[in-house]
């Protein structure tokens, strides 16, 4: 069996989860009830849609009979009313608190071997248009950071970053058209130059370096707000020029609907 790694961003992943994991670890049951400042959400809640999207790439990834019936299903339950929490609940069956913590660990471990053998170019269904594997496990690894913020600010506890992020911030600059598409408005010829400071403090730069509009910062606060976890005015990157300034205000590197970021001061690390 080959086991050298063609998808590292698969550990990427793994080791996103573990620092989540390390997080949670101490809680107890009824801590997982607590209310995040994301939509409401509990720590269930968001451990589970992380738990049945985690399955759902893994299932992908098989391209069997399986998928077919979980998207069906996922649509069908969608398209009758039924919020994303309820459907997901239908897949994680109840299970909660501690139990849920280990069961979504179990998994993730399990899945991380298989996409990191697979071939990057390996296209995979999804809800919406097929991607490609690379995709798949990177824009696990994208969400799982995002909605690990709302753990974190509700928990008070400051994040401590690894470079690994900067498999966020190539998502965050792919979707530059995608942001202005999902929100109905004229793509920019090109997008704004990056110079971002990745936390082990090297500078990762993206785009052409001549174009008058750049964004420049730490790579964190820039995953931040493409991710919708901070408005751009609780950040300090600094924007320079149009284009960068309408990007930042509405920047969306996740798949769905045009999604409204928080309002200023609205997501933040609570004080215990």
């Amino acid at each position: 069996m080959n086991t050298v790694s063609s998808l590292p961003q698969a550990f990427d992943f793994r080791d996103e989860c573990h620092a989540v994991y390390q997080l949670l670890s101490t809680l107890s049951d009824k801590d997982f009830d607590e209310k995040t400042q994301f939509k409401g959400w509990t720590f269930n809640n968001v451990l589970g849609h992380l738990h049945v999207w985690n399955y759902a790439a893994d299932v992908s990834l098989k391209d069997g009979e399986e998928w077919n019936s979980f998207s069906n299903k996922a649509l069908e339950m969608l398209g009758q009313g039924s919020t994303m929490n309820q459907f997901e609940e239908t897949v994680t069956k109840g299970v909660k608190g501690t139990k849920l913590l280990e069961m979504w660990r179990e998994f993730y471990e399990e899945m991380t071997p298989r996409f990191s053998v697979a071939d990057p170019k390996k296209r995979v269904k999804w809800m919406g248009p097929d991607m490609s594997a690379r995709s798949s496990i990177s824009a696990r690894h994208m969400e799982t950071w995002a909605h690990a913020q709302e753990l974190y600010d509700s928990l008070g506890v400051d994040r401590v970053n690894q470079d690994r992020i900067k498999n966020i911030v190539i998502i965050g600059n792919n979707t530059f058209k995608w942001s202005y598409t999902v929100n109905k408005k004229p793509i920019p010829s090109e997008a704004p130059f990056l110079k971002l400071t990745a936390p082990s403090g090297d500078i990762w730069e993206f785009n052409n370096s001549d174009n008058e509009n750049r964004i420049e910062g730490k790579a964190e606060e820039f995953c931040q707000v493409v991710t919708q976890v901070r408005n751009i005015k609780d950040v300090n990157l600094n924007l320079i020029g149009m284009i960068s300034k309408e990007w930042m205000s509405f920047a969306q590197c996740f798949a769905g609907g045009a999604e409204t970021p928080p309002a200023p001061g609205t997501r933040k690390k609570i004080i215990k």
